[in-house]
């Protein structure tokens, strides 16, 4: 019901916020058929197209000291939750550093990348908590990486359509409605947490046999040790060469298309091809995967075994395949238009579905590893950042996702709750959903001040 409820809200706010740019555009007297557009389209246009790249020089300040604590800890959080943190980079980077939001945006993936890779990293030599099995779930990585790319590729062509204005109030509803959604997830899964650890200790306390007899205080030693696993077996269960290498094949393809791409004329014939050559190779991965896990569903549904296929405790059902693509799509758009990797929608996504915190933080992570790379080498194809500003800050974000995930996964050994994870990822969102609102908001004022358009932008003109 929650879930419903959710996914209302998102479809009524986007509707109505779009809806609004229609309106803009009427009011406006903006007609898309005719040649001559307004001369306020025209003065948006040329600023968009002649946006200077401002790199600052990398030297010690309190600006740099800043950017390396709030890199640090928002790497660090980000990747525990499973959402990157690329709505707390673009802001510190605009703000606080003096990038333009063009750099800020390439910086920030080059940020999420290394977070995310020494994360997946500590996350390989992590045993799963409850199962002997991969602590990453690769039907749900290869289920979700390709719509989650070709989201993103989405995302950046609607990211020149869209007016500033709707990609605030957009992030401004998704962030606040995922933020909310993981926050009262939490919070169950906190009440659980507490009534299992009650009832563990009194089971230890007082124990009763099968006479009826009442033991008190009885341990229990296992008839066989149990033998420890050494890091290189866990790092062998944890991967699955097979899975990884469909997964690298998807990246490739991607990047090759994007590559050539870069060198086609905007809105040509060719450029429209390879654009739509994308989604055959995701779809064609997505609707493998898929198939796989409807039709073994169905089998174990023929034969009573309630077994879950994968992490996800839903039944995958058509409907529930098609939610999941909808999921993915929308988290690599909203991706592409901030300049993220896609968890913002993924790791809530994967908690939503059943998939337990620790697993959903590590599936997630694997996952924007892909796609945050892929936006990293287009970036570099492109020369959008400065090579020494982004090594430095992708170091700091690699060792923040190291020892983040290493504080955290103590933490919930320590006080057994793994709620901890989705309380963060709540609190990465919300502090997004703050700081891109704030510098969104106040961006869309100075434009209505200064009466610039306001309406969607000529895809093939602004380019």
């Amino acid at each position: 019901m929650a879930t419903k409820g959710l996914v209302l809200y998102l479809l009524s706010g986007f509707s109505i916020a779009v809806l609004s740019v229609v309106f803009f555009n009427h009011q406006n007297g903006y007609d898309p058929d005719r040649q001559t557009l307004l001369s306020s389209h025209n003065s948006a246009l040329s600023s968009l197209s002649t946006e200077k790249l401002v790199w600052p020089e990398l030297k010690f300040s309190w600006r740099l000291v800043m950017a390396t604590l709030i890199g640090f800890l928002g790497s660090a959080c980000g990747t525990v939750g499973g959402v990157g943190g690329g709505g707390i980079f673009v802001p510190m980077l605009t703000l606080i550093v003096g990038f333009d939001t063009k750099s800020a945006a390439a910086i920030s993936k080059c940020m999420i990348m290394g977070a995310s890779a020494s994360s997946v990293w500590y996350n390989l030599r992590v045993p799963h908590p409850t199962k002997e099995v991969p602590i990453i779930d690769y039907d749900l990585a290869l289920l979700f990486q390709p719509v989650l790319m070709l989201g993103i590729t989405v995302g950046v062509a609607l990211s020149v359509i869209f007016p500033y204005w709707l990609i605030t109030v957009l992030i401004i509803i998704l962030f606040l409605g995922t933020s909310s959604r993981s926050f009262f997830k939490g919070i169950e899964m906190w009440k659980d947490e507490t009534i299992l650890k009650k009832e563990m200790a009194k089971q230890q306390e007082t124990m009763v046999n099968s006479r009826g007899e009442l033991l008190i205080s009885t341990d229990y030693e296992p008839l066989a040790p149990v033998e420890e696993k050494s890091s290189m077996q866990i790092i062998c269960l944890n991967l699955k060469w097979k899975r990884v290498l469909v997964l690298i094949l998807v990246w490739i393809s991607f990047l090759l298309l994007q590559v050539i791409k870069n060198d086609v004329k905007v809105c040509s014939a060719w450029y429209w091809v390879l654009f739509c050559l994308q989604f055959p190779v995701a779809l064609g991965v997505f609707g493998y995967e898929a198939v796989k896990l409807y039709k073994e569903h169905k089998k174990r549904m023929s034969t009573g075994n309630i077994e879950y296929i994968c992490e996800a405790s839903i039944a995958w059902t058509a409907p529930h395949i098609a939610f999941c693509a909808l999921c993915g799509i929308l988290g690599g758009t909203v991706g592409g238009l901030l300049g993220s990797g896609g968890g913002f929608i993924l790791g809530p996504l994967l908690l939503e579905i059943g998939v337990i915190p620790q697993v959903a933080s590590a599936t997630a992570t694997f996952v924007m590893t892909f796609s945050s790379s892929l936006s990293v080498v287009e970036f570099y194809l492109l020369k959008r950042f400065p090579m020494h500003y982004a090594l430095y800050l992708t170091g700091v974000s690699v060792l923040a996702g190291f020892w983040g995930q290493c504080f955290v996964r103590k933490l919930i050994t320590l006080l057994g709750r793994a709620s901890i994870i989705v309380f963060i990822l709540s609190g990465v969102i919300f502090a997004s959903a703050l700081t891109m609102g704030v510098i969104g908001i106040d961006t869309s004022i100075r434009m209505i001040s200064n009466h610039e358009f306001m309406g969607f932008l000529n895809f093939c003109s602004s380019q």
